[in-house]
């Protein structure tokens, strides 16, 4: 069973994400968070860029986890 607090989130620092994830690190480059935005949370990097930060969650965990769970998270919301 997958554990939603697995999730990537907003307040996450982004060098983390990085880490455990490095398949997320393109979805990165494409939204330009510059490396000298590694040690910032994912939702004030992407609020600065002028991202919906809605967007790049879902992006991100999309990568990091597969298009599958995020439908399946999407519809637990529900």
């Amino acid at each position: 069973m997958f554990r939603f607090d697995r999730l990537i989130r907003r307040d996450m620092i982004v060098r983390d994400v990085k880490q455990r994830h490095p398949e997320t690190v393109p979805l990165f480059e494409q939204f330009r968070f510059h490396p000298v935005c590694d040690d910032c949370d994912v939702g004030t990097v992407a609020r600065k860029n002028g991202l919906n930060l809605a967007d790049v969650l879902e992006a991100l965990n999309q990568a990091a986890f597969g298009p599958q769970q995020a439908e399946k998270e999407e519809h637990a919301d529900n």
